[in-house]
């Protein structure tokens, strides 16, 4: 008898439970636009006439030296892979993805490597995995076997095309 009332109090509560239970989403907001007139300028060069800035020479020069280093910095960031694959025609197939992706996403960079056996063609350099999963909704329309794969490279450029600030949207039942 105890035990019967024991699995049915534990029903009653599982089915309260799986009553309250709430599901996440997430939202891909696109985040402010970014000022690409200032990219890659000096900004002191920019300033007003009426504008003066002091700064001691060695702020300037730990600048300078902290840009040198990131120069050649490796970021873990992500890309999307289209093709995959190691058949004998995988080499023209892997030059023919890559060209059609270039032709229907100009501006996206696209990179063919061969890590024996597998031809790889990935697309994107993408900071974060919603600015990649972003990204990912739209060329999965053209290349339906696309996914997301974490890679180091260089730090790609900060534009107004890419960037999503991610939300979790807590939607109940």
């Amino acid at each position: 008898m105890k035990r019967i009332l024991m699995i049915i109090s534990a029903l009653c509560l599982f089915a309260l439970c799986a009553s309250a239970q709430q599901k996440d989403s997430v939202v891909f907001t696109p985040a402010p636009a970014v000022d690409s007139t200032l990219a890659g300028r000096n900004v002191f060069t920019v300033l007003p006439k009426n504008v003066t800035v002091s700064q001691s020479s060695g702020i300037r020069s730990a600048m300078e030296a902290r840009k040198a280093h990131n120069r050649g910095r490796m970021y873990s960031g992500y890309r999307i892979r289209i093709f995959f694959d190691n058949s004998q025609t995988a080499r023209w197939a892997s030059e023919t993805a890559m060209n059609n992706f270039k032709q229907m996403y100009p501006g996206t960079s696209a990179y063919r490597t061969f890590q024996s056996p597998y031809f790889k063609v990935t697309v994107g350099d993408y900071r974060s995995r919603a600015e990649a999963q972003a990204a990912l909704v739209s060329i999965k329309a053209s290349f339906p076997a696309a996914f997301i794969v974490k890679e180091k490279f260089k730090y790609p450029a900060l534009d107004n095309t890419t960037a999503y600030r991610v939300d979790t949207v807590k939607v109940k039942k």
